[in-house]
């Protein structure tokens, strides 16, 4: 008998866990299994207010096999990631008690008990955002809480990394470091905290969405055709990026925005020429990509020290983090003047996440973004892309995991065990 109290009673746990992107890339795995990478990266974790993952767990005597949902549809739990998840939080899972519901459930119980995922991200699921993840990270989080699991967020951090690598930086806030190890069974593959979210709190984070659409070469097999094909991925790996590493833990430490600006971009621009180095090709990247660097690269040249770094993971949206609030208004009136909404798109859903830096940048409607003129540093007759962006989010360096207490937020039904 799997726990004392009838065969009625479900068990459950919902986490929040933010997404974060690589200053510092990670790109290409030693070992595939295991997900170990050949070479350390380093993060910056986004507000969950803005993107995160929520994720509802839940367990019964009732449940007959291991089932997930994600964003409304369900998906397979079978591929070897998930598999390697479970398989290492069930042998670490603790006795559980509550006595108030009358529900008993020992370390060997839960081999035999079965778990339901719900799960919902508030941002585009494989367009380059990281939604693996924070995926991957709540799940292991908040499975974690439910089966008593008693390890710390580094250990946790080891685990997640078996379900998608950078998963394994979403357990903490702040800035990041995904030591790559050296041990072959991966147990020293982990994430450490280098600073929390309230180390650099000026920095402003400013996302432009030139695509929600899925990628077509996986980070997966992305990565495995560039370490068997590329020649400049050893040099990187190898020379380029443990100095760099170095460079960014200073610059971080210090907060030198120009140095980390400087080590930002030249670390994207470099992980995406490793891209074009592979057989065949990887295009991540876009013409509105392109035209967004440009536009940074213009502004920080004629302001003499970079306002702006840019930083894009394996898709097209560009990520762009600016030194201070300032900096961030003066970007957010260059990005609307150079990539304006469509006619019939709604200014409220063309600017998400905090909106008040749109009130500092003077603009509370569309006429305002119409009215705008072009940035001193571009001919008058600089051409507007009206359309090439989706949409913009505006965020911060943000908060590790949290367990959501209050139930209303659970994403199962806590009668039947599956989603509400």
């Amino acid at each position: 008998m799997a726990a004392e109290g009838g065969e009625k009673w479900i068990l459950t746990v919902t986490a929040q866990t933010p997404t974060n992107i690589a200053v510092i890339k990670y790109w290409g795995k030693r070992d595939e299994d295991l997900i170990l990478p050949i070479n350390d990266s380093i993060s910056v974790t986004l507000d969950p207010d803005h993107l995160c993952t929520t994720t509802s767990v839940a367990v019964s005597p009732s449940f007959t096999h291991d089932r997930m949902w994600l964003n409304g549809k369900e998906v397979s739990l079978s591929g070897g990631r998930y598999q390697n998840c479970l398989r290492e939080l069930r042998s670490r899972a603790s006795d559980f008690e509550d006595e108030k519901k009358g529900i008993k459930i020992t370390k060997k119980d839960w081999e035999k008990l079965h778990v339901h995922v719900v799960s919902y991200n508030n941002f585009p699921t494989a367009a380059g955002l990281a939604s693996s993840a924070a995926g991957l990270a709540c799940l292991v989080f908040s499975l974690a809480k439910l089966m008593n699991v008693k390890e710390d967020h580094s250990k946790l951090s080891a685990i997640a990394r078996q379900g998608s690598g950078s998963a394994c930086r979403s357990l903490y806030g702040g800035f990041v470091k995904w030591i790559m190890g050296k041990e072959q069974d991966g147990s020293d593959s982990i994430a450490v905290q280098l600073t929390d979210e309230k180390h650099w709190e000026d920095l402003v984070i400013i996302i432009a969405v030139v695509s929600s659409r899925q990628k077509e070469t996986s980070s997966t097999s992305g990565m495995r055709e560039t370490v068997e094909t590329s020649e400049l991925i050893k040099h990187r790996a190898q020379e380029v990026v443990p100095i760099r590493t170095i460079k960014m833990e200073e610059a971080i430490a210090k907060r030198d925005f120009p140095a980390f600006a400087r080590l930002a971009c030249a670390d994207s621009n470099q992980f995406h020429a490793v891209c074009l180095d592979t057989l065949p090709l990887i295009f991540y990247m876009n013409d509105t990509s392109h035209k967004i660097i440009s536009c940074v690269e213009k502004w920080n040249r004629h302001e003499g020290l970079p306002q702006v770094a840019y930083t894009f993971d394996a898709g097209p949206n560009a990520v762009l983090i600016s030194h201070n609030r300032k900096a961030a208004t003066l970007l957010l009136q260059r990005l609307l003047y150079y990539f304006p909404p469509q006619s019939d798109t709604d200014l409220d859903s063309y600017v998400i996440g905090d909106k008040t830096i749109l009130k500092d940048a003077g603009i509370h409607e569309m006429k305002d973004v119409e009215a705008l003129s072009p940035p001193p540093e571009t001919k008058d007759n600089t051409q507007r892309n009206k359309g090439d962006v989706s949409y913009f989010i505006c965020t911060r360096p943000g908060r590790g995991p949290i367990v959501l207490t209050d139930e209303s937020r659970s994403l199962i039904n806590p009668e039947t065990g599956f989603p509400k």
